[in-house]
This record gives C-alpha cells, sequence and structure tokens, in this order.
C-alpha cells in the first residue's frame, strides 16, 4: 500500500533486520538497518514484520528525520559505544621508527590510532553478533567465535590506551 509507512515506522525485515523509515521516495521507502545501514526497498514490499507503523505526513523535513534516526539508533543501541583514552596518550603521537636510517619514520596522532583501534573492537563485536544469530550450526558458531577469541588476545597489546579496564581487550585465559 502506497504511503503507509511513514518516518520514523520500525520494521523487522527478513534479511536486513531491524530498521526505520528515515526517508519517503516515490516508489520506495529508505531504512537505515542497525547492522547493514541504509537501503531503499520497495513501497509495495509486504514480507516484513511492521513493529511500528507512524502514519505518512505530507512533508518531513530533514531535521525531523534525523531525530526520529538518532532516537530509532539509540534504542537499538546502534550508536557508537564513546570510549575514553587514557590521560597521558591524549595529544600524543605514534611514531614507527624503521631501522633503515635512510627511510622516513611515520607518525599518527594517538587519537587517530585509537579511533582505528576501537573500531575494529566494535566492528569484532558485530561479527560476533551476527555469528550468533545466524543459522549455522552450533559447532560452526563456536569454532569462529574461537577465532574471534584469540583475535581479542592478539589486540591485547593496545590495551596500554585504554582509560577504562572494562573497554579493555580479553583473550582467552587458556
Amino acid at each position: 500500500m502506497e504511503g503507509v509507512l511513514g518516518v520514523g515506522s520500525r520494521v523487522k525485515h527478513p534479511a536486513y533486520g531491524d530498521g526505520v523509515v528515515i526517508r519517503l521516495h516515490a516508489a520506495a521507502y529508505e531504512l537505515a538497518f542497525t547492522l547493514y545501514g541504509l537501503k531503499l526497498v520497495g513501497r509495495d514490499y509486504d514480507k516484513w514484520e511492521i513493529v511500528e507503523a507512524i502514519p505518512a505526513e505530507e512533508e518531513v523535513s530533514f531535521t525531523e528525520a534525523e531525530k526520529a534516526l538518532v532516537k530509532i539508533l539509540k534504542a537499538y543501541n546502534g550508536l557508537e559505544e564513546v570510549v575514553d583514552l587514557g590521560d597521558k596518550w591524549i595529544d600524543g603521537k605514534l611514531v614507527l621508527q624503521p631501522a633503515d636510517p635512510d627511510m622516513k619514520e611515520k607518525e599518527m596522532d594517538i587519537d587517530t590510532f585509537f579511533h582505528k583501534i576501537v573500531m575494529v573492537r566494535d566492528r569484532l563485536r558485530v561479527m560476533e553478533q551476527r555469528i550468533n544469530s545466524s543459522a549455522l550450526i552450533d559447532e560452526e558458531k563456536v569454532n569462529l567465535q574461537q577465532y574471534i577469541t584469540r583475535i581479542y588476545g592478539s589486540l591485547t597489546s593496545f590495551n596500554v590506551l585504554f582509560k577504562y579496564k572494562d573497554d579493555h581487550f580479553k583473550g582467552s585465559k587458556s
């Protein structure tokens, strides 16, 4: 049915999971999905579960759509978690010095490097969630989970950057 769902309507798509309508197009809805990001879905699509239908309005401003999206992402915990860099590293530099004196050193702000480490951790967490909610058999899930645990273990060297111990990488305790 045309125009049934308005901005802010929540759905559960069989392939993309939880999503929210963020924009209406002539023949499609633009949705933000928790795990898959932005997708266009035809207005005549009927294979999803409508969790909450909000009536479509004539015009919706970008600001209203943005507020609705932020509200939904917070509800689904889709916004990035804030992780603090240890105080001693703030405004610091990471310097990689090659053994060859003729080669130039590589320098990067610690904040930039720290952000990349946190993004790796966040993506590993999403991968874990997707593995655990997948149709894989339990044995396959356990095998993949062991690899993720080993990756966390390899990343424990970077724990020195984190301000709080709760944010640390934790590997297997074998």
